[in-house]
């Protein structure tokens, strides 16, 4: 017998508990139920303490990747939620995809998406991170690799933007190796609500405005109109991400490519 449905957990309900310091989680991928999560100890990354190896930064300046901000929020949500060799399930339910596609649409929620061009000519995505945003804030919840680095990359671009937006914390929830050699650190749950606190107040501009600040016009070009296709079904998407190949520059590490602007940006210091 199937569990019955719950709705979605209501937008106000999530932004009260993340400005108190408590996240939602599932016990598994089909569990109605969600549970409110206060860890003993926080990870963050400092903006200013984000260690980018020299082969990540290769990485960067090749523009292996095309970088985009919510052009693909549903996917990417849905792609941290599939299963790997080392997590056969996930915590993230139903219930919680539907409630972050409500965070979303209130303007909460982001996503950082990296693509590649796959075998039919047109850009795939294959790796990126998706969190919740409010003040100065921005709590990462979860990312994915379908490629070596895209993950990495995702983090990177990330950290570049909300220094350039004026951002103040970035959470990381739970502490792992991967996050401890990017220069994560881990505080108490008191130390992380201190910090919450004084991340209140707007940024200068939102993640979307700073990657448009980054990126080349025909990206932008292709962003503006990107959007309207994502969410709709697979056949949309693919054809969106078409269009990202067909007016962009793709690939093309040019002086002032975007990932070299990035590394540039990652390496100044306040």
């Amino acid at each position: 017998m199937h569990a019955p449905k719950r709705p979605p957990v209501p937008v106000e309900t999530l932004l009260l508990a993340y400005r108190s310091g408590i996240f939602p989680m599932a016990d598994k991928r089909d569990d109605p139920e969600v549970f409110w999560v206060e860890p003993r100890d926080r990870a963050i990354i400092p903006l200013e303490g984000l260690h980018v190896s020299k082969s990540l930064k290769k990485v960067l300046r090749a523009d292996r990747f095309a970088v985009t901000v919510d052009r693909a929020f549903e996917q990417a949500i849905r792609a941290c939620a599939e299963p790997r060799p080392d997590h056969p399930d996930t915590w993230i339910s139903e219930r919680i995809v539907q409630s972050y596609l409500g965070l979303h649409r209130a303007g909460h929620a982001h996503s950082v998406e990296c693509w590649q061009v796959g075998d039919q000519g047109w850009p795939e995505l294959v790796g990126g991170l998706y969190g919740v945003s409010f003040d100065r804030v921005f709590c990462g919840e979860s990312m994915f690799s379908r490629v070596p680095d895209a993950s990495k990359v995702a983090l990177a671009w990330l950290v570049a933007l909300m220094r350039h937006a004026g951002f103040a914390l970035l959470d990381c929830q739970f502490m792992t190796e991967h996050l401890r050699s990017m220069g994560a650190r881990e505080l108490a749950q008191t130390g992380y609500r201190r910090l919450l606190q004084g991340a209140g107040g707007k940024p200068a501009m939102s993640l979307t405005a700073a990657w448009q600040e980054f990126v080349p016009e025909a990206d932008l070009a292709y962003a503006a109109g990107a959007g309207e296709a994502e969410g709709v079904g697979d056949g949309a998407a693919e054809g969106a991400a078409k269009g990202f190949a067909e007016g962009s520059a793709l690939g093309d590490a040019g002086p002032s490519s975007p990932g070299k602007r990035i590394v540039q940006s990652l390496t100044q210091t306040s």
